[in-house]
């Protein structure tokens, strides 16, 4: 099953690398083939294949003979690993392993569009949000209005610090992220995830400065350090929360 679960997530990491591509260029996802970056020449569907194709062709176009850009194998084997992670260690929660890997599609899309061009779409955290109501409205949360005002109060939190940095040190698509991912989490999980957001961000931002490859003043976006967290803490987050008591 493992195995299964594995292939499938290299299947929609192909979907997901399609999707993040071409979103922030504003190129339909529903309709038309894979195309060659490079060439524009579409990609026949033996060499289409998540993984194996990249590794047969050498990581090169067939068309063309360029080379095709890391971000693919990459995407598709972090998916992979990703719904493994899921189906081994989500069972059992609030949601389903389906509507988990749903939610950890949308969060992917997420993670790559911010981390290419530091944006997060509306659309994709107002899907998150209403899907996250509906189905804590559908399993009769107990603690949906804690959930929501645990939501708004780290949104608020987030706010404050993007009106104080004016900008600089924390977008609006952060802010908007947090609603949902905050209202998901609730309380005391969703202080703990914004603490290691900001733990994480704070580590990787030194470490990017002390090789060179950042600078003091230098935006660097936050939705990755969001979801990572999310994640780290929809998972384990108990465990770590024994650990720090």
């Amino acid at each position: 099953m493992s195995f299964l679960v594995f292939i499938l997530g290299l299947v929609f990491g192909s979907f997901v690398s399609a999707l993040s591509y071409r979103l922030p260029l504003g190129i339909s996802f529903v309709s038309g083939r894979s195309f060659c970056p490079k060439c524009n020449r579409k990609i026949s569907w033996y060499d289409n294949i998540p993984l194996l194709s990249f590794i047969i062709l050498g990581g090169k176009c067939r068309n063309c003979g360029k080379k095709i850009s890391y971000r693919y194998p990459i995407i598709e084997l972090s998916t992979a690993l990703g719904f493994i992670l899921i189906y081994s260690f989500g069972q059992g929660r609030t949601l389903s392993i389906p509507l988990l890997l749903f939610v950890f599609i949308v969060l992917e899309v997420i993670f790559i569009i911010d981390l290419e061009h530091k944006v997060i779409f509306d659309g994709l955290t107002y899907l998150l949000f209403i899907f996250f109501l509906t189905t804590s409205l559908f399993i009769k949360d107990q603690n949906f209005y804690l959930n929501l005002l645990i939501a708004f109060s780290l949104s608020l939190f987030l706010l404050f610090l993007h009106l104080v940095t004016k900008g600089h040190g924390m977008g609006l698509g952060d802010v908007k992220l947090a609603l949902p991912l905050g209202f998901f989490m609730g309380f005391p999980l969703g202080v703990l995830w914004i603490f290691i957001s900001f733990l994480t961000g704070a580590i990787l931002g030194v470490i990017l400065i002390l090789i060179g490859k950042a600078k003091f003043g230098k935006q660097i976006p936050f939705g990755p350090f969001l979801v990572f967290s999310f994640w780290l803490v929809f998972l384990f987050g108990e465990k770590l929360i024994l650990f720090l008591r």
